[in-house]
């Protein structure tokens, strides 16, 4: 087995960064609290023993780091160590899955509803961002899909949440993009189990995630077999959304369509009719209203919540 720098606390794997406490562990990553100097930083160690899928990745981060927007967790630095690629990045307070959980601690309820919209509102906007094709990547003009939308993704610095993550990001050319099958099932639109990658895609794991952090529950229960299959024979069901009012019914329906076609033209706009519907109005730059934001300092991994996803990713290097 390919020797691989040791992760504990106390250990330096680069030069001038000292891990201080692990974050998160996931079934292809650790993320874990560094100190450099005075200043605290989040390390993302991925496993990697192949020189072809390591290049590729580190390509693909590379793209995502060099774009400039604030609702995008800032990456500082790419490099690689024995037996990981490593990426430096700013350190948050949580995120909207740890909000999640400190709500349903302390008020025993999913987030309150308007401090929900305005945070996925700043996520809408990262969403459409990226989405959008207007980013230069080997000489052609492409929009990224995120590819991994889901609560523990969205990164929450003060009034700020940010999308965080980019290791699924896959440039898109055409409305549909031949893809490997790949993400976090629970949240994966209908068309990823197919090997379809649409410039909607990231749109339906919005819907999805808006759906789980306002009630707290899945609009169906994932496949049988919790994984993605060989065979193209899965399909989404029709979402149960009885669990939010009638009024928003319609606009999530839309948003989870099964064909990427009928779905809203842009996050931002689906986000934007549900405020309406509550007579919310636009929403503003930071989500200051309602109950206080994720601020307790608690740390907490997927495996750590009551609720658990299922993370399969594309195959590890």
């Amino acid at each position: 087995m390919a020797y691989r720098v040791p992760l504990e606390s106390g250990a330096e794997p680069l030069p001038g960064y000292r891990l201080t406490q692990v974050l998160g562990k996931g079934g292809f990553a650790e993320v874990w609290e560094a100190a450099r100097g005075n200043e605290k930083v989040a390390l993302k160690f991925i496993p990697s023993s192949n020189t072809s899928t390591t290049v590729k990745e580190i390509k693909s981060l590379s793209a995502m780091q060099r774009l400039d927007y604030p609702g995008l967790t800032r990456m500082e630095q790419i490099t690689c160590v024995p037996g990981y690629i490593v990426i430096s990045m700013e350190l948050a307070e949580g995120s909207m899955l740890d909000l999640l959980a400190a709500f349903q601690e302390e008020y025993k309820s999913p987030i309150e509803l308007k401090l929900l919209l305005d945070y996925l509102g700043q996520v809408a906007k990262s969403i459409d961002f990226l989405n959008s094709r207007q980013h230069n990547f080997e000489n052609r003009t492409v929009g990224f899909q995120h590819c991994d939308i889901k609560p523990s993704n969205l990164l929450l610095f003060g009034d700020r949440v940010k999308l965080a993550d980019f290791g699924l990001s896959t440039p898109t050319y055409a409305p549909n993009n031949p893809v490997m099958r790949m993400g976090t099932i629970d949240f994966a639109p209908p068309e990823m189990h197919r090997g379809i990658l649409s410039e909607k895609s990231d749109q339906y794991s919005l819907g999805v995630t808006y759906y789980f952090l306002r009630t707290g529950c899945f609009p169906f229960p994932p496949p049988e077999n919790n994984s993605f299959v060989r065979s193209y024979s899965y399909k989404r069901p029709q979402p149960d959304l009885t669990l939010v009012p009638q009024q928003e019914e319609g606009i999530l329906y839309r948003a989870l369509d099964l064909d990427p076609t009928n779905r809203w033209s842009s996050c931002t706009e689906m986000i934007r009719k549900i405020r309406e519907v509550h007579g919310f109005g636009l929403s503003g730059s930071g989500a200051g209203a309602g109950k206080t934001a994720y601020g307790s300092g608690k740390k907490s991994t997927m495996m750590g919540q009551s609720i658990q996803f299922t993370q399969i990713m594309s195959s590890p290097n």
